[in-house]
């Protein structure tokens, strides 16, 4: 795998962005220079991140989520040994 995270990554297992191998690896979010801790989907591209809206559901019980626009920084919490 490669030291970046990857462009775009979504952590529902439905989506066409969902990469388990670097979820397993833990991919951190800086937004706005702000670490955050519950983000659902970021494009680093695009400049935006999706995150929770509280505690509401959709009707398939799927969290609502708000779309947020700003520099977004991805970094892998666990730093690989060098073998």
């Amino acid at each position: 795998m490669a030291e970046t995270p990857p462009d775009r990554l979504s952590s529902n297992p439905q989506s066409p962005h969902y990469d388990e191998a670097a979820l397993e690896r833990g991919v951190g979010i800086r937004f706005k220079g702000v670490e955050k801790t519950n983000v659902e989907e970021y494009s680093v591209s695009e400049g935006w991140i999706r995150v929770a809206a509280g505690a509401a559901r959709d009707r398939a019980g799927n969290p609502m989520t708000i779309l947020l626009k700003g520099p977004v920084e991805p970094y892998f919490r666990d730093a690989k040994a060098a073998d």
